[in-house]
């Protein structure tokens, strides 16, 4: 799945699943007040947004606009989600809930605020407020139509579309629209009416009736259409009705405004009253023919456009048009949802069907992905999650090895070290050049097991030879001098053990071998490593020189006072390293040429 590039402008407060929503300042000044006045809240990608769940932070720039994002995961790398709606508006519903609760339980009214789906519609396109005797369905997008003869009574936002037929049918619709204030959306109700402007007001100036939702505009469009007309008084009884050519201007009137805005129920409904009107001028009725034959022409014109409009709406659902399906059908229900036959009722229903199936499956595709990413996230975090835990894991194994390796019985310790080995390769360069040394040390010493031959492909007998039982004297000889060869530390003198760095452990010049195959109590080797001794060999002329005798013991010798006895090396300055009296040369003891030195010292003074 790739990541949506679109910038992330609402959240919600506390946890995922929280429904107080908040809309994010977007300039750098009013994102900095922001965060010191929510210093102490935290924002998630909220479920009822959309969203992933996961946690947001806040992203301040002075060259662009300020939004939110997604905390990086564990390795660094940016979080994918499947959110739709980022922008300003896609928290309106859950600010149309609160404002709802808020007004209603001001008033003392308990209802239940919900978020329908209907037809599988998008989260937040539609919210119910379910009242004791009234249900309010508001619309906040096209993606559902209103039904106008249901027991909901429409509230529409901004977007949706109304014919003109229904303002005239229904004396006015009800409107929505947020505005943003600060971190906030106000929620403001509109009443719309025929040839009239939205009249705009606050959630307090509305309140409910037995009508339903109602506003100052819609009291007053109530009020004039239920008030009677005034009684003529007794004493104008000679005034006179209007004559038919005042009446027929009247009407002429009427048919042009209803023309201007497509209104073909007025148009039809004025032109069966001009039909009917008795005009007693010849003038007028000429006038009258002629408004009707171009009102005719009009309605003729308009029913060929709605006879096109929905056969190319049934060729878009016929090639699977969905972007020119759903932009008829929105047409459709808008300026021709009256008188419909039923072929236009079956093209209608069948591309409601069409677009909900096409909604189904994309749902279902971005479930699909959702799942695939979500699958392929959790196997790169376990990968990583292994990666992590491998060293510390090849460190426990080291250190069991390295403890009970020499009772552990021989097939557990060749597990131990086939396990040691694969996780060596997850945690690939983590691990230090001991420790790698410390594996192949382990590899090495450890011999896999032969494989069980079956009787089948076991090789045929052959007939061991007869054993020699020649007398062999040099076999005896060489083995004697194998037995009596001295081992390498014997072979090098202890001056030279650590005058070289140590390929095993790589312990440099002066320093001792670490103790890695835990030979003694303490952390280092009392004796270094053989591969260190075989390079001091072969870097050195300490093979030349035949192993030191131990001296023997001399007895004390009385000295009087004077410097004729023996001189120890701690006693003499080091010609090596200049090191005085009573110092020392290197923590692993005095230098070749100090101890020497002492007995050269003692040998000249004794004569």
């Amino acid at each position: 799945m790739r990541g949506d590039k679109r910038q992330i402008q609402t959240a919600v407060f506390g946890s995922a699943d929280s429904e107080e929503p908040l809309l994010l300042p977007l300039e750098a000044i009013e994102l900095d007040a922001f965060r010191q006045r929510h210093e102490h809240d935290t924002f998630w990608c909220g479920l009822l947004l959309g969203g992933c769940g996961l946690q947001l932070t806040t992203k301040l720039y002075t060259d662009r606009v300020c939004h939110c994002a997604h905390l990086p995961g564990p390795d660094g790398h940016p979080h994918l989600c499947g959110r739709r709606a980022r922008g300003v508006t896609s928290a309106d519903h859950l600010y149309v809930k609160s404002a709802a609760a808020a007004w209603l339980h001001s008033r003392g009214t308990q209802a239940d605020v919900d978020f329908a789906q209907p037809d599988g519609s998008p989260l937040g396109s539609v919210v119910d407020i379910h009242l004791a005797h009234k249900k309010l369905r508001v619309h906040l997008d096209q993606s559902v139509a209103p039904e106008w003869d249901s027991e909901n009574e429409p509230v529409l936002g901004i977007s949706v579309p109304v014919d003109q037929d229904t303002l005239i049918k229904r004396w006015y619709v009800h409107r929505i629209r947020l505005d943003s204030e600060g971190t906030r959306r106000r929620v403001r109700i509109g009443t719309e009416a025929f040839a009239r402007p939205t009249e705009w007001f606050a959630l307090d100036e509305c309140k409910m009736t037995e009508r339903g939702l109602s506003t100052p505009a819609v009291e007053r469009i109530v009020r004039s259409r239920s008030t009677p007309p005034p009684t003529l008084r007794a004493t104008r009884t000679d005034r006179k009705s209007p004559d038919a050519r005042t009446r027929a201007q009247v009407l002429f009137r009427r048919i042009e405004e209803a023309r201007a805005v497509g209104a073909v129920v007025v148009v039809t409904r004025v032109s069966h009253t001009l039909e009917t009107l008795e005009a007693t001028d010849q003038e007028t009725r000429t006038q009258i023919e002629t408004v009707l034959q171009d009102a005719k022409i009009w309605l003729q014109e308009q029913t060929a456009a709605r006879q096109e409009m929905f056969s190319r709406l049934g060729e878009a659902v016929a090639h699977g048009n969905v972007q020119e399906a759903r932009r008829l059908l929105a047409r459709v229900n808008a300026i021709a949802d009256h008188d419909r036959t039923d072929i236009e009722t079956q093209t209608a229903g069948a591309a409601a069907t069409f677009l909900a199936g096409v909604l189904r499956e994309q749902e279902e595709t971005a479930r699909r992905l959702n799942t695939a990413a979500e699958a392929k996230e959790e196997a790169r975090r376990r990968t990583a999650r292994q990666k992590t835990e491998a060293p510390e894991r090849v460190r426990t194994t080291l250190r069991t090895l390295r403890r009970h390796g020499r009772t552990m019985p021989g097939t557990e310790k060749r597990r131990r070290v086939t396990m040691l080995t694969d996780l060596a390769a997850k945690a690939g360069d983590q691990l230090s050049r001991s420790e790698i040394n410390q594996i192949e040390a382990w590899k090495a010493r450890v011999q896999p097991e032969r494989k069980t031959l079956s009787p089948e492909q076991a090789p045929p007998a052959q007939k061991k030879p007869a054993p020699d039982r020649t007398p062999k004297p040099n076999r005896d000889r060489n083995v004697q001098q194998q037995k009596g060869k001295p081992r390498l530390h014997q072979q090098v003198a202890r001056a030279d053990w650590y005058s070289e760095t140590c390929p095993r452990c790589y312990a440099g010049a002066g320093k001792p071998c670490g103790n890695d195959d835990r030979v003694g109590p303490g952390r280092t080797r009392q004796l270094p490593h053989d591969e260190r001794l075989r390079r001091v060999l072969h870097h050195s002329d300490a093979r030349s020189r035949p192993p030191r005798q131990r001296r023997e013991k001399r007895n004390e010798q009385p000295t009087d006072g004077t410097a004729a006895r023996t001189w120890h090396a701690w006693e003499v300055s080091c010609p090596k390293c200049q090191a005085p009296p009573k110092a020392r040369c290197t923590a692993n003891g005095p230098h070749r040429e100090r101890i020497e030195w002492a007995a050269e010292f003692t040998r000249k003074l004794w004569g």
